[in-house]
């Protein structure tokens, strides 16, 4: 596929006081660019309602935006929850067929009643019942992607965490990758049976395609990460546009938190900065004590972010934080470690860090070995992550001088990314466009 230029911004008369309703699932990760969009949008002067998780209900609402809850009502930070949808090898299975998938009809019709006064629909590919509604109301709707294997291009394949022996094949060419993305529909085809009872129930086409082809809208899908980390693809949906990333960085750190923080990086050279996102850190595993003594045998400072159980100043050189945004934490870091989530990836190449990338699930793995061919960063093994490990990877990320020229190189052109303003563009020339007959 070609890169696909953005369309003609339509102009504000056009577009204005538009009712856009945003549905997502998820965790923090998938949450924060959604709230990106919102708040632009909302600032264009739109009226915007977020639909997901109640959990999230509190933060949305601060921000002045809308809310309308989707089941199922979970807990993003449940340790437990967590810990089975990281399972590398059936992380995937889990979080679909057990958490997801089970409460589809309740999901889909919390999102019709969303819906019901909404002018578009923008949805993130765990809805797995925005097709649905869009098909059954005829909304228009919009989907965004936040990472490269989520679009499993036979020219491009992915590191998949379920089956990771078979990125070993990346370099066979489509042909063979295609027929294991065959094999790859003939396995996960019983999985979506809930979705093809619903549509019987609605009235639908009962054949579909979920995960491989019905999450993309047929009138605009946006690619909402750099073409650094994953390049345009002949077998992306033509209607594709890829402004990059897009990053929501607020939060509430806390005056206490702040006046820490300050303190610590004025006093000495940059810290090598630990975090696991926001999701992973509720099962850290030993990734925050094994940070500590990797710091002390490089004998560098170290600034820790998101340990539930390792707080305030360890020692001179060590601090630990519940939060803090990484806008303001990673242009004064020498290193970042952190679980490869696709905001946090973004984050340290947008500001020029080079990265130590320990996978949990998902996208992760997939992110750390794109990290890696970029030359910008090291992919480590969770289960390989121990002190002198991350040391030995450490000192290579900060002594070999081609990893602080590439990833300078690789910031200056996220940066020339205009990400926010090319996707609500894009979002508004659809609008412009109205409900389809």
């Amino acid at each position: 596929m070609e890169s696909v230029a953005a369309p003609t911004k339509p102009s504000l008369e056009q577009v204005a006081s538009r009712h856009i309703l945003m549905a997502t699932l998820g965790s923090l990760g998938d949450l924060h660019p959604v709230l990106a969009l919102a708040l632009e949008l909302k600032r264009r002067g739109h009226r915007i309602t977020i639909a997901t998780t109640a959990f999230y209900r509190d933060k949305i609402e601060k921000l002045g935006l809308g809310f309308h809850p989707l089941r199922p009502d979970w807990d993003p930070t449940n340790h437990e929850l967590i810990r089975k949808c990281e399972d590398l090898k059936r992380g995937p299975e889990v979080l679909f067929r057990e958490l997801v998938l089970p409460y589809l009809k309740e999901t889909t019709y919390d999102l019709i009643e969303a819906a019901s006064e909404a002018d578009l629909m923008v949805a993130s590919e765990m809805v797995f019942g925005a097709p649905l509604l869009a098909e059954k109301l005829g909304l228009r709707w919009v989907s965004h992607i936040l990472s490269p294997c989520s679009f499993v291009s036979v020219h491009d394949p992915s590191l998949m965490v379920n089956v990771p022996h078979l990125y070993k094949l990346r370099r066979a060419g489509p042909l063979v990758n295609r027929t294991i993305l065959e094999f790859g529909k003939i396995y996960s085809r019983n999985w979506w049976e809930p979705v093809r009872q619903l549509r019987r129930e609605m009235g639908l086409r009962v054949e579909c395609d979920p995960f491989f082809s019905d999450k993309y809208s047929p009138e605009l899908v946006l690619a909402l990460f750099s073409q650094y980390l994953g390049r345009p693809q002949p077998d992306w949906p033509k209607q594709t546009i890829q402004p990059g990333f897009v990053f929501f960085d607020r939060g509430e750190s806390g005056d206490e938190n702040a006046t820490q923080l300050r303190e610590f990086l004025s006093e000495g050279e940059p810290p090598i900065v630990f975090t696991l996102g926001s999701t992973a850190v509720h099962n850290p595993g030993n990734f925050y004590e094994a940070s500590i003594e990797a710091a002390k045998l490089l004998g560098r400072r170290a600034l820790l972010l998101g340990s539930k159980t390792i707080s305030g100043r360890i020692s001179p050189d060590v601090l630990a934080l519940p939060y803090a945004p990484f806008s303001q934490i990673f242009p004064r870091a020498a290193a970042i470690v952190h679980q490869g989530g696709s905001g946090t990836t973004g984050q340290a190449m947008l500001f020029g860090r080079p990265q130590l990338i320990v996978p949990y699930g998902w996208d992760q793995p997939d992110n750390g070995v794109r990290i890696e061919r970029l030359g910008t960063g090291i992919s480590l093994a969770r289960k390989s992550y121990s002190a002198q490990t991350a040391a030995a990877a450490l000192k290579r990320l900060l002594q070999d001088g081609s990893f602080s020229t590439r990833v300078t190189q690789i910031a200056a052109k996220v940066k020339e990314e205009d990400a926010l303003t090319v996707a609500c563009d894009s979002i508004e020339s659809v609008i412009e466009i109205g409900r389809r007959p």
